[in-house]
């Protein structure tokens, strides 16, 4: 049974950290983004990507809000940063818990 604690798994963090004394290149996980801007108004959005993970891929579209000079028809590049932020800096505090053995109850975060 594996050992998950605030819904992170210390079992594959300990594997990660242990392959990562043994070799340093296993710690490197890039990630790659292709995308093309739109040229399109009528399609809705300006920037469109599409993003593979472990199990799969996901179709971004972005779209610059009004005042930046876009339509405000989709979450705009700053919301995606700090979504992006954010959820880096929860994972890292509920990992930083789960290998301390504390157990939350509840967490949530208010970014701006």
């Amino acid at each position: 049974m594996a050992n998950i604690i605030n819904n992170t798994d210390l079992d594959k963090v300990a594997q990660t950290v242990a392959n990562g004394k043994k070799d340093k290149q296993t710690l490197r996980k890039p990630i790659k983004l292709k995308g093309d801007w739109n040229l399109d108004p009528s399609l809705g959005y300006q920037f469109r990507t599409e993003l593979s993970y472990e199990k799969g891929k996901q179709i971004i579209e972005i779209d610059s809000p009004s005042f930046l000079g876009g339509n405000g028809n989709r979450l705009g590049p700053m919301a995606y940063c700090i979504a992006g932020i954010t959820s880096c800096f929860i994972a890292t505090f509920t990992s930083i818990a789960a290998a301390q053995g504390i157990r939350l109850t509840k967490l949530s975060v208010n970014t701006e």
